[in-house]
């Protein structure tokens, strides 16, 4: 009988392998301490102009030859108060017929008529060639030259005439005078501005068919603003105290009146005191529409209106003492 040895096959036990210990904590890595980069120079001369404004400012306060109270009298005057509405109304008139002459000579510079182009030019030569009060006296003084002005056909009959000492008074010649000066000014600013525009820009509006008048409104001039706008606004304030030229005429603007007034007092530094602190405010309101114009015109662009310092100022204060905080932890 025989017998027969099988072979059973038998499954190997794998033992699973132990888990590595973890590593020791690293030791903390030290905090870096950020030092402040040192302007020594820039605290210097913040400290030197801070002892310069508070030396001048107490140089007004405490000097009794400028005569505070006498300003006071005198800046709310109702005489000073219809001087400064004349120089209001000076500058404004001569702003509008300075603007729309202006933006006419600007177009007419930029045509291709070569006769537009050499009329505004040669009133551009002219009218910023002549000095201001000059033009003044000219117009002034225009009866001398004409006696009277007719209206009717050119080279013609004349169906109406008027004297002209009647048509052209004192008010309406410093009107006159400041405006048709101002446009010389002007035509260049507004040229400029539009000549700051990219053609290709126009071109690629052509191309896609926007009518020329959509073109203009919508494309070129409200980048030409941004360049017309900040020059235009300088303009006006020079304007607004170049109205003082008046005076050669009698008329009685804010200038003219604060001399009768020191004329008739003998109160000469608290009067002029009285007519800067009146161009200082003029002057201020103006800027500040300016600023509002300028950010209106320059949305959408990164070349912003210039901010005023008080902002800036805070910020430095506060960079400066988020330093010294860091600096002491």
């Amino acid at each position: 009988m025989s017998r027969t040895t099988g072979t059973t096959a038998t499954t190997p036990v794998t033992t699973p392998e132990p888990e590595p210990a973890p590593a020791p904590p690293a030791a903390a890595a030290p905090a870096l301490r950020v030092l402040p980069a040192r302007h020594p120079g820039r605290w210097v001369a913040t400290a030197a102009v801070a002892v310069l404004a508070a030396m001048a400012v107490h140089a007004l306060v405490t000097n009794p030859a400028w005569d505070w109270p006498t300003v006071g009298e005198f800046l709310f005057s109702a005489t000073i108060l219809e001087s400064l509405w004349l120089t209001v109304e000076l500058t404004l008139v001569g702003t509008a017929i300075g603007l729309v002459l202006g933006t006419v000579l600007a177009l007419m510079r930029m045509s291709g008529n070569p006769l537009l182009k050499a009329v505004s030019f040669t009133y551009v030569s002219v009218f910023r060639s002549v000095p201001l009060i000059l033009q003044l006296l000219f117009w002034y003084n225009m009866a001398i030259l004409y006696d009277r002005i007719g209206f009717g056909v050119p080279f013609g009959p004349q169906f109406w005439t008027i004297s002209t000492q009647d048509l052209i008074g004192p008010v309406t010649a410093a009107f006159l005078g400041l405006g048709l000066h101002q446009a010389a000014y002007f035509a260049e600013i507004v040229r400029s501005g539009f000549l700051a525009v990219d053609p290709g820009q126009r071109e690629a509006a052509a191309a896609l068919g926007i009518p020329r008048l959509r073109q203009f409104r919508r494309i070129q001039l409200p980048q030409a603003l941004r360049v017309i706008v900040p020059t235009t606004g300088n303009e006006v304030i020079g304007l607004l105290k170049g109205t003082s030229v008046v005076y050669v005429m009698a008329l009685p603007e804010l200038f003219y009146q604060v001399q009768v007034v020191y004329n008739r007092t003998g109160q000469v530094i608290p009067l002029l005191l009285v007519a800067a602190v009146w161009y200082f405010v003029l002057t201020t309101a103006l800027s500040a529409l300016q600023w509002l114009v300028e950010r209106h015109y320059g949305r959408g662009s990164s070349r912003g209106p210039a901010g005023t310092p008080l902002p800036g100022l805070v910020r430095t204060l506060r960079a400066a003492r988020a330093r010294r905080q860091e600096v002491s932890r």
